[in-house]
Parts: structure tokens; C-alpha cells; sequence
């Protein structure tokens, strides 16, 4: 199916094990955001009719699956993970050709994917339960875990690999059937990602895929009855749509959303760490990340010193498309999401000061595609919309205060929560930040980035709601848990604790 060749490819949903043509009239070309002569990718808006099609094949498909024995679910995500590292060079430049992101990224990326689902195939031997004492004599109480049914995962763009794979291994461990909506501007790497599956052994029905906007596809699975969770990630205003309308189906909802994620550099830091960590967290990705480093709060002390290296490398920052040999910073993912980051660009000009970046690339090497440079301003409020929007793009903002606790007031000055990081050699401010800093994620003396396959990622405030994602944590997501009592008495109780 999908493949990383220059070619364009007309894209297909995938239901009830089969590849078919949209029925749709409406088409949508994705362009390579590096060089937007070429267009990758001719993407049907499906219809809710077609959402309805694959909702109904995973219905058949649950109880199937739900009786395959969990560790033979596992055995397939094992060959999964085989195929996944086997195709890893392939992955990783379809992804770069079609998000945009530099190779080196990408390929960090689908490694992330791989290490998600090798956890997850080796869950399926851990769904476990507990054993519980009885208030009563010859009572056993117990739990077990149980899949929801039919769940739907709804993905965004800026990581269409590893999101998409994190939501879809702990489903299909715990039994349940899946329907897939990815961001409509990559396709490829969707088709790509149940195309592995499928070759893995997946039973047809198991694991389904629709093109299509949110308003058509997305909104059927949030309003289908024959849907038991859904999982999305990506804006806040659709997040909070999706979650109430969910909760009034009485769905199971998980939402990651955005992030405005500081790095606090206190003056006993390693500047030279700090710099460099800071660096990689706001650029890499081209900024497009909901944990990337948006914020930098510092103690005004260091922070001439530290600006003055920072802006020094940040200059020297290899912007291109992500194919070439070098390169570290990539395009914005399109054209609308360039013009949102000029835009805050444009309003930080009036409340701040440009230290480097704030333009539109331009020449030979950029100007076929959507190249903003890495951007800094300093003496930025922390109450300025620039402090407190996300922007989704290459971005860094410096607000200067006078110590630890102005720092900490600042860095909790925005309604997101998702990540975080303090640079510090004490530790007396290390523990206290981690207590104190309102984030569901921090990290001491590394970026605000990163994340490890068997470890929870959520945030706080309005970036999450709902229960982790990734690692363990993710199995109380997509089951439901039984308790179970067994009276082997053999006889009425003259009375009941109930």
C-alpha cells in the first residue's frame, strides 16, 4: 500500500480487512510542506455512511477478538513491532515526506513507536486483576479486566506514528476493536501504520481505517451507540467539544490537548545544559509538539549569559527540508499552521523584544515550501498572549524574574499543564518545584520532551482529561474492571454486609 517513493498516492480507507475506495466526490491534495510543488497524497473526505461501515465491522469483529486469548493478542503485536524496525528506514522518510519533520525526528519517532508496541505486546500477558479479602467467611472477591467493546482513536498530525500507535497497542491488548480517524493531512503514514498490523495477523474487522473531517467521521464516532471509547488528541476547542458530547453518550473519553510547557533556569544551573536542552525543545519538530519548550523562565541574574548562547546557536540552526543530510529544523506542517505562527510572531514584535528568527525563510532552498526561522524574544510578560497562546511552531519565549518563587508563579501563570522542566543544582528548589509546579509531567535538568514506552504521559489544567496514556496506565483506559464474589458456603446467609 502506502510507500515512501515520489509518487502520489490516491489513499483508501481500510474496512473489515479490505482496502476500498472512498464513495466520496470531495478530495483533498497533501503537499510535501517542504517543497509544495509535490503533491503526496489525494485524500477522499469520507463519508459518515463509510463510518458507519467500519463501526459495524468492528462491532463483528469484538467478540472474535475479545475470545482470543490475551497472549496471543500479544504474539501479534510482537510481529508488529518485527515488521515496524524492519520498515523503520521506510517509515521514517514517508513520515518526513509527508509531515515535514527532519529524518532524524522522524526516525526518533518511529522508534518511540516501536519500543509502545514491543511494552504493549508484552501487556497482553499482564492484564491482571486482584484478590481481595471478604468481610464475610467462605466469600471470594476478585476483579478482572475486561475490554470496552468498540473504540475509536482520533489522531493529530504532528506525530502520526507514535500517537496513532499508542493509542492503537493498548486497545487491540485488551480486547478491543478499533476504528482509526487520522489528522487528514497524513494519510500515508496512517496506511502505512494498519497496513503493519494487518501483515502482522490482525482478523479482518479488528483494526479499521476512514479518511475524512471531524465534523463527518470524527462526529460519528463520538455519536455512535455501538462506540464504547474514544481516545483523541489534539486542540483544545475540539477536545472539549468531543469530551462533552461524549459524557452525555456516557462514553469512556481520553483527551490530550495542548501545552504552553516552561523550562525554569535558576542561576546555580548548567548554563551550557540548559541551553542545549532548551534548544532541542522548542526547535526540534519544528515546534510542532504538545510538549515542546515554549517558555523559558529564568532568574535575571544568568540571564544576559544564557541568552547570549542561546541566540548564538539558535542562528546557527539548520533549517531545510527534512530529507537532506543536516538538517535539524524542518517546515511548518502547512500553509494555515505558517501563518498562525507569523501571526504570533507578528504580535510578539508589539509586546516583546526579537532577539533572532521572527520571519518567513525565504530563497532558493525555502521558497517551495512553509520555512519559518527558529524564533526568540526576551522581556516577555507572563501574562502576554505571547506567553500564554500555544503556537505550535518555533517559538521561545524568555521571561526574566528576580527568583524561585517568581519563577514558579510564572511558570503556573498559563491554564495548561502538560509538561515542564527546571535546570537547578539545588535540591532543596528541585523537590519543592516538583511539588509545586501544576504540570502532569516534569523533568529535572532535561528538556521539557521525551518520554519512555512504559511510563504514563498526561498532563494537568486543560491539557488533559480523562486517564493516562502509555505505559501501564493505558490498560485502565481500555478496559472496564468486574469484581466478582464467590460464596462457596453452600447456603443462605442469616445476614448480609450489603
Amino acid at each position: 500500500m502506502a510507500t515512501a517513493v515520489a509518487t502520489t498516492e490516491f489513499c483508501k480507507n481500510f474496512i473489515n480487512g479490505q482496502w476500498v475506495e472512498s464513495k466520496s466526490s470531495k478530495i483533498v491534495d497533501r503537499r510535501n510542506p517542504a517543497n509544495t510543488d509535490e503533491v503526496v497524497a489525494r485524500i477522499p473526505l469520507s463519508t459518515r455512511e463509510e463510518m458507519k461501515e467500519a463501526i459495524a465491522a468492528a462491532r463483528a469483529a469484538f467478540p472474535g477478538w475479545r475470545n482470543t486469548p490475551a497472549p496471543n493478542r500479544g504474539k501479534i503485536l510482537f510481529k508488529a513491532t518485527q515488521i515496524m524496525q524492519e520498515q523503520k528506514e521506510e517509515l521514517a522518510r514517508l513520515l518526513t515526506r509527508e509531515e515535514g519533520k527532519s529524518l532524524k525526528d522522524s526516525l526518533g519517532e518511529i522508534q518511540r513507536a516501536i519500543n509502545i508496541t514491543e511494552f504493549m505486546a508484552g501487556e497482553a500477558r499482564r492484564l491482571n486483576g486482584e484478590t481481595l479479602t471478604s468481610e464475610l467467611p467462605k466469600n471470594f472477591a476478585y476483579t478482572i479486566r475486561q475490554p470496552l467493546g468498540v473504540v475509536g482513536a482520533i489522531t493529530p498530525w504532528n506525530f502520526p506514528v507514535a500517537i496513532p500507535v499508542w493509542k492503537i497497542a493498548p486497545a487491540l491488548v485488551c480486547g478491543n476493536t478499533v476504528v482509526f480517524k487520522p489528522a487528514t493531512i497524513t494519510p500515508l503514514t496512517a496506511m502505512k501504520i494498519v497496513e503493519i498490523f494487518a501483515q502482522a495477523g490482525l482478523p479482518s474487522g479488528v483494526l479499521n481505517l476512514v479518511m475524512g473531517s471531524g465534523r463527518d467521521t470524527g462526529d460519528e464516532l463520538v455519536q455512535s451507540p455501538d462506540v464504547h471509547g474514544l481516545s483523541f488528541t489534539g486542540s483544545n476547542e475540539v477536545g472539549t467539544q468531543l469530551y462533552a458530547c461524549g459524557a452525555q453518550r456516557l462514553k469512556k473519553i481520553q483527551c490530550e490537548m495542548g501545552g504552553k510547557n516552561p523550562v525554569v533556569v535558576l542561576a546555580d544551573a548548567d548554563l551550557q545544559l540548559a541551553m542545549e536542552s532548551t534548544l532541542a525543545g522548542a526547535f526540534a519538530s519544528t515546534g510542532q509538539r504538545c510538549t515542546a519548550t515554549s517558555r523559558v523562565v529564568i532568574e535575571e541574574k544568568i540571564a544576559d549569559q544564557f541568552l547570549a548562547a542561546l541566540v548564538e546557536r539558535a542562528k546557527k540552526y539548520v533549517v531545510g527540508n527534512g530529507m537532506e543530510p543536516g538538517v535539524e529544523m524542518g517546515p511548518s506542517v502547512d500553509e494555515n499552521q505558517m501563518n498562525t505562527v507569523l501571526k504570533y510572531i507578528d504580535i510578539g514584535k508589539k509586546e516583546a523584544k526579537l532577539l533572532c528568527g521572527g520571519e518567513r525563510l525565504t530563497g532558493a532552498r525555502y521558497d517551495k515550501g512553509w520555512f519559518v526561522s527558529p524564533t526568540i524574544f526576551d522581556n516577555v510578560r507572563a501574562d502576554s498572549e505571547l506567553a500564554q497562546e500555544e503556537i505550535f511552531g518555533p517559538v521561545l519565549s524568555v521571561i526574566r524574574v528576580k527568583n524561585f518563587d517568581e519563577a514558579l508563579n510564572a511558570a503556573n501563570s498559563v491554564r495548561f499543564g502538560l509538561s515542564s522542566s527546571i535546570y537547578s543544582t539545588d535540591s532543596n528548589k528541585i523537590f519543592e518545584f516538583v511539588d509545586k509546579i501544576e504540570t502532569g509531567m516534569t523533568h529535572v535538568n532535561s528538556p521539557t520532551v521525551g518520554g519512555e514506552a512504559h511510563v504514563p504521559f498526561g498532563g494537568a489544567k486543560d491539557s488533559s482529561v480523562g486517564p493516562r496514556e502509555v505505559g501501564h496506565a493505558a490498560i485502565d483506559f481500555y478496559t472496564d474492571l468486574k469484581i466478582v464474589y464467590i460464596d462457596y458456603t453452600g447456603s443462605k446467609r442469616e445476614s448480609s454486609i450489603y
